[in-house]
């Protein structure tokens, strides 16, 4: 059971907490339970979590803002929970950086099913050797990014507009640079339940990106292709 993926289940309800944890540890997880975001931080601080599963709608620090947080600090995956009618809410989530969501009221196999979904995305992507990516604002060549304003700012402070899908495509690149990531990788990391079976839209989104990125978007030096593998960011990316 050490070896089981550590759950950390956040929400505000001890009912739906109580029964999150006795569902999920019969199906082989092991689970801690944090009923605010304060709790949350201080069992991130103390354990190794494998996976967050996050309300959103929590009596003072709601989930979204855990979420921008923890996607600053790192990569742990995080499974929003959200009300079926707060479309809205899923957006952001999924833009700060959630993996995935599941809206209230769920089915319990609804659930394990994005967690072992989530859990298997993450474990296929390859090992970055040396230090991780840093997290929180980025440079790279002559540009600023900043994932949780969503900004894209050059050296002459100009915010360059970024779409969705070119969004989540670049911070996927820049959390993993110099690591060749395949399509399926890109599609998993940008879109994931969305994703479709050959989905052209990474490599229609990556010419988009070069157009606004690359000094000559013709001989791409930030955003490579390899061939039969993916792409790869080969920039050197810094904290801000």
């Amino acid at each position: 059971m050490s070896d089981a993926p550590h759950l950390l289940v956040v929400d505000d309800t001890r009912d739906v907490r109580d029964a999150l944890r006795q569902y999920l540890v019969k199906h082989g997880y092991r689970v801690t339970a944090a009923e605010s975001a304060a709790k949350a931080r201080r069992e991130l601080a103390v354990g190794a979590i494998d996976l967050v599963i996050l309300d959103v709608m929590m009596p003072g620090e709601d989930g979204l803002s855990l979420c921008r947080e923890l996607r600053a600090k790192g990569a742990v995956p995080i499974i929003m929970l959200t009300a079926l009618a707060e479309e809205t809410d899923r957006i952001i989530g999924l833009e700060m950086g959630a993996d995935d969501y599941v809206t209230k009221p769920f089915a319990p196999r609804e659930l394990l099913a994005r967690i072992k979904a989530v859990l298997r995305r993450a474990q296929s992507l390859p090992h970055r050797p040396g230090d991780p990516a840093p997290a929180g604002r980025l440079r790279f060549d002559r540009w600023l990014f900043d994932p949780a304003a969503r900004e894209l700012i050059d050296e002459a402070e100009t915010v360059v507009p970024l779409s969705t899908g070119e969004f989540l495509l670049l911070r996927a690149l820049l959390q993993h640079p110099g690591l060749v990531l395949s399509r399926d990788q890109l599609l998993d990391l940008t879109r994931g339940r969305d994703a479709a079976p050959f989905d052209r839209s990474i490599d229609n989104q990556v010419s988009r990106l070069r157009k606004k990125l690359e000094r000559d978007p013709k001989n791409p030096a930030l955003i490579k292709t390899h061939w039969g593998g993916g792409y790869s960011f080969a920039g050197r990316v810094s904290a801000a």
